[in-house]
């Protein structure tokens, strides 16, 4: 949805930088690596410490890298194997857990029962893409869906980096409205598998 409409713009900006990083002998996996671990240290250290604001701050940065390794690997042959685009998805689901779970590694220790919603949002996060994934090893298309990652990651950082901020309700707001997308795209993406499943018969 939101990712679509950015994508060819965001292409075209980050296009130039991409290609001057594989001249510099950079690889896509490089910088998916670099920007993983830096994501999940920065979750997992600012987070737990209720510092919502500089952690959000640091992970938008270290997010960057996930635009520059899908350039770098359409432009480069060699960055576009199984095997990236494997190493991609399954950094993906790891970096989006950590940030929910430092998130929710505080709330815990602040006896907020908001945690129960922030680990519901991390399960229906993990459901989405490994529906799609279950779908399309049975040849089903399965993309669809009201809220994709691009989405939920922008809702997430958007309600965790304004709690930082001193923003009243934010992070309540942001992570209910997560679980319930969560949940509802969770649901969507079952009905499409279920009607692709029963046209075939």
């Amino acid at each position: 949805m939101l990712s679509a409409r950015l994508k060819p713009t965001v292409t075209r900006v980050i296009t130039p930088v991409a290609a001057f990083a594989l001249r510099r002998g950079i690889t896509p996996n490089a910088v998916t690596w670099v920007g993983a671990i830096g994501v999940v240290i920065c979750a997992l250290y600012f987070y737990p410490r209720g510092e919502f604001f500089i952690g959000t701050v640091a992970i938008c940065i270290l997010a960057l890298s996930d635009l520059f390794d899908g350039a770098m690997a359409r432009l480069s042959s060699a960055g576009s194997s199984k095997w990236g685009g494997f190493l991609d998805s399954t950094i993906d689901r790891i970096t989006d857990s950590a940030v929910l779970l430092g998130v929710s590694i505080f709330l815990i220790n602040e006896n907020d029962e908001l945690s129960y919603v922030v680990l519901a949002t991390l399960v229906t996060g993990l459901l989405v893409p490994y529906i799609r994934a279950k779908a399309e090893s049975f040849g089903i298309s399965c993309s669809g869906g009201i809220a994709e990652r691009t989405e939920r990651l922008i809702i997430a950082l958007t309600a965790i980096g304004f709690d930082g901020l001193g923003v009243p309700y934010v992070l309540t707001i942001g992570m209910w409205l997560l679980a319930a997308l969560g949940t509802f795209t969770v649901l969507q993406r079952m009905l499409i598998v279920k009607k692709a499943s029963n046209s075939e018969r």
